[in-house]
């Protein structure tokens, strides 16, 4: 991005809203040598100084620990499961035990029939300098398509609270919302994801280039109040009141953060607190970049 380009875009972000959350001068790098192509995060459930990571389509089946510093802290491989093309990876909690959502959802060409959300429990922390190194069955998984035929999404997350798992689609225009059952009752081997709206993050370099507005993720607060949503080059949020849907929260105009500076970015979370929101881009040693809430200025 050039300078004219990032005054422009700067210079639209007037909302109060953006202003409570600003971007962190330190932006570790990610250390773990076998991140490559990182296209999706989550923080941990269990310690919110650590973060997992996946990469990208053809990659191992192993999803990789980072202390909020950056640090190689281990993996964890997911037992007799493919990587066809991970996008994107949500942590949870249910029934008081601590999830991860690996989200098997990418397809450029919108030809695959079917796609699959990876439900595995969140392993044991490594402690002291110890590095993870473990195997998990999944704990279940969701098979599913789309309704009205298949759609490339990289951007999925979780609502434990409702119950729910949302997915944005990436190369439709606008953005469509899909939602599924967090946990099916039904038996079937193959659910249908329902589309329930539309949604629109549009950012001032779209006139430059057209790919600018292509959600590469998504994550909810761990209270259900706020949605983000990352492009290539921005961070977009979407408040939730207790009263509105999903598909409601999405559908309004979202607030704009800073640009993040980060080559190509894939993937956003939230800080279990709410107070930071963490992003990062494929490439090795991609910069942890971080928002923060910060304090109001004393009058």
């Amino acid at each position: 991005m050039n300078a004219r380009r990032l005054i422009a875009f700067t210079a639209l972000l007037s909302d109060a809203a953006a202003a409570e959350f600003l971007p962190t001068v330190d932006r570790p790098p990610i250390q773990s040598p076998a991140v490559s192509e990182a296209s999706g995060l989550a923080i941990s459930s269990a310690d919110p100084d650590f973060i997992w990571l996946i990469n990208d389509s053809g990659g191992t089946p192993d999803v990789h620990l980072v202390g909020t510093d950056g640090t190689d802290r281990g993996k964890v491989t997911l037992k007799d499961t493919r990587n066809i093309d991970w996008e994107d990876l949500a942590s949870f909690s249910l029934d008081g035990k601590n999830y991860l959502l690996v989200a098997d959802t990418g397809d450029n060409n919108s030809k695959r029939e079917s796609c699959t959300l990876h439900i595995l429990r969140e392993p044991i922390l490594p402690t002291g300098s110890e590095k993870l190194a473990a195997t998990e069955l999944t704990a279940w998984q969701i098979q599913f398509r789309y309704e009205g035929g298949p759609r490339d999404c990289e951007a999925v997350a979780v609502d434990a609270m409702a119950g729910k798992i949302i997915l944005v689609t990436k190369r439709t225009q606008p953005p469509e919302v899909y939602e599924l059952p967090l946990h099916p009752s039904s038996k079937q081997s193959l659910l249908t994801a329902r589309r329930i709206g539309q949604t629109s993050v549009k950012s001032p370099l779209d006139t430059f280039i057209s790919f600018g507005n292509q959600p590469t993720g998504l994550a909810i607060a761990s209270d259900s109040s706020l949605a983000a949503v990352i492009t290539y080059y921005g961070v977009f949020l979407f408040p939730r009141k207790s009263t509105e849907s999903w598909a409601e929260a999405l559908a309004k105009p979202p607030t704009a953060l800073p640009p993040h500076l980060l080559p190509q970015a894939e993937s956003v979370t939230f800080s279990k607190d709410g107070k930071s929101i963490y992003a990062v881009s494929e490439g090795r040693q991609s910069p942890l970049a971080r928002y923060r809430i910060q304090a109001p200025s004393p009058k």
